[in-house]
């Protein structure tokens, strides 16, 4: 999981960086996991990279054979390229105000990130992110294709022995639909909680009474 929230971090600074060497790496790699199908990436990942003799004769190999190590990896990918692009909106949408006030209240840049910029880019970012997060967790069916035994993975070892199409499959929606529940209520628990001083600045300010004899 932090190796994913690196390589998503590490992604949007190459986007965002003034060389445009790096930011058009990064806008290439967007582009590629964003406008492929995830399932050819996953396919390509598992069977392709198996083609290749260094990789088959390297230290990774081991690792890569391995049905569940490729589909963590293609999930991985494909999510970094659509999180990154959540984050650079979420990072141009801060108000220029509000980091003009931090640097000349003398905020180093460290400070600066981390009181002013990441929470705003978070609280901007929340809503997208969450469907992302609910769109990766639907996404791990395709993990079943290759012969990852997932949720949808384990309803199709069910329905061979049991021929009970319906029931199974409904039972396998029904977990989905559950975890995604849970993380919905997440990430509005989340949102909630940084909102909070956000919703309690807009409150207007109490009326003043007028001074008796004016």
């Amino acid at each position: 999981m932090r190796r994913a929230k690196r390589l998503q971090l590490g992604i949007l600074a190459l986007r965002m960086s003034r060389w445009r060497l790096l930011s058009g790496f990064a806008r290439g790699y967007i582009l590629v996991f964003r406008g492929s199908p995830l399932l050819i990436q996953l396919f390509l990942i598992y069977y392709g990279l198996g083609q290749f003799g260094v990789i088959r004769h390297s230290f990774v190999w081991p690792f890569l054979r391995e049905p569940f190590i490729c589909a963590v990896l293609a999930l991985s990918l494909c999510t970094a390229a659509y999180t990154a692009e959540i984050l650079r909106g979420a990072l141009l949408a801060v108000p220029a105000g509000q980091v003009e006030a931090g640097l000349a209240c003398g905020m180093s840049r460290w400070l600066l990130l981390r009181h002013i910029i990441a929470p705003i880019m978070l609280r901007y970012a929340l809503p997208a992110y969450s469907t992302e997060a609910i769109l990766l967790v639907k996404s791990t069916a395709l993990a079943s294709l290759v012969t990852v035994w997932d949720v949808t993975g384990v309803a199709q070892q069910i329905i061979q022995r049991t021929y009970r199409t319906m029931e199974v499959f409904v039972c396998a929606a029904a977990i989905y639909l559950i975890l995604n529940f849970i993380i919905v209520q997440l990430y509005a628990l989340l949102e909630r909680r940084l909102t909070s001083v956000h919703r309690a600045e807009k409150k207007p300010l109490p009326a003043v009474k007028p001074l008796a004899g004016e």
